[in-house]
């Protein structure tokens, strides 16, 4: 019966156990399965969570220059924001726009 041709796609009786090979491999390829979805539901959880996080920098409402005084350059701390105005650097809070600190640049020349 088992040369039969007719008898090639039917399903093993239940008096023929299944091998151990295709045994490990079905529980291989769930496993897998399991491991890829878990997998991609991580990665889109990741970025769904990365691009909703707020990315650069707080910046204040408004910042109030002194008199005279005209803004050459502009960078960002954690909590300050840094304006470059000729011979000094002026330090305000990123919160409310309040001078923090004057620094006087040494040494600077006027081109």
């Amino acid at each position: 019966m088992r040369d039969d041709p007719s008898n090639l796609g039917a399903e093993p009786g239940p008096d023929l156990p299944e091998p151990a090979n295709l045994r490990f491999l079905r529980r291989l390829v769930t496993v897998l399965t399991v491991v890829m979805i878990a997998g991609v539901v991580t990665v889109i959880t990741l970025l769904v969570i990365r691009l909703k996080a707020p990315s650069g920098p707080v910046l204040p409402s408004e910042i109030a220059l002194p008199d005279g005084i005209e803004a050459e350059a502009v960078t960002f701390g954690r909590g300050w924001t840094a304006v470059v105005a000729g011979d000094e650097i002026l330090i305000f809070d990123s919160g409310d726009g309040a001078l923090r600190q004057r620094i006087a640049i040494t040494g600077a020349t006027a081109d």
